[in-house]
C-alpha cells in the first residue's frame, strides 16, 4: 500500500482569492510549496490534489481555464503531483458527492493508487477540506486558517506542516 499527502489547491498550494483563481496571472504559488513537495516525494509520499472548483458550475470560468492552471502548476512542480481530482459543482447549481465535504474524490484516489489511509495526510485550509479525510481515517492538518476545531493538527503553511508529517 502507498502513503499519500492529499492537498487542497487554493490556500495550500497557491494564493486563494475571493473571486477565484482561474488564470495563469492569478496562479501564485505560495512560498515554500515546491520545496515541501520535493521533501514529501523524497519521503515516498504520493501527492494528490483534491480541489473544489465551483466557479465552473457558476459559469465564472471554464474547465479549460482550470486545466490551464493545473498544467502551469504541474510544470512549476516538475510534474511531482501524481493526480489532480476536481469537483466542478456547486450546491446552488447541482449537488455532487465529489464536492468536498463529500468523500468521493478521496475514495477514487484511494482505490486508484492503493492508498493506506492510516499512513496518509490531508492538508487543507478550510474545514470542508478536512471533513472527508476525517471520515475516511486520514490524519488532517489545517493551514493558514484558525476556523476549525476539527483538524488533528494546525500549521502556518505546507512547509510548516512537514514537521508534523515527518514527526
Amino acid at each position: 500500500m502507498n502513503k499519500c499527502v492529499f492537498l487542497d489547491r487554493d490556500g495550500v498550494i497557491n494564493k486563494d482569492y475571493v473571486d477565484y483563481v482561474y488564470t495563469p496571472e492569478k496562479f501564485e504559488v505560495l512560498p515554500g510549496v515546491k520545496e515541501a513537495l520535493v521533501a514529501l516525494k523524497k519521503a515516498g509520499y504520493l501527492l494528490v490534489v483534491i480541489t473544489n472548483q465551483s466557479g465552473i458550475a457558476k459559469g465564472i470560468y471554464t474547465r479549460e481555464q482550470m486545466h490551464e492552471c493545473h498544467q502551469l502548476m504541474q510544470k512549476e512542480f516538475d510534474f511531482m503531483i501524481d493526480h489532480i481530482y476536481y469537483a466542478p459543482w456547486h450546491p446552488t447549481v447541482t449537488e455532487s458527492l465529489t464536492r468536498k465535504p463529500g468523500t468521493l474524490m478521496f475514495e477514487k484516489a484511494i482505490a486508484k493508487f492503493n492508498i493506506d489511509t492510516d499512513h496518509s495526510w490531508m492538508v487543507g485550509d478550510k474545514e470542508r477540506d478536512l471533513v472527508p479525510a476525517k471520515t475516511l481515517g486520514i490524519k488532517t492538518i489545517q493551514v493558514d486558517n484558525d476556523d476549525s476545531r476539527m483538524a488533528d493538527f494546525k500549521a502556518l503553511n505546507l512547509a510548516d506542516a512537514l514537521e508534523i508529517i515527518f514527526g
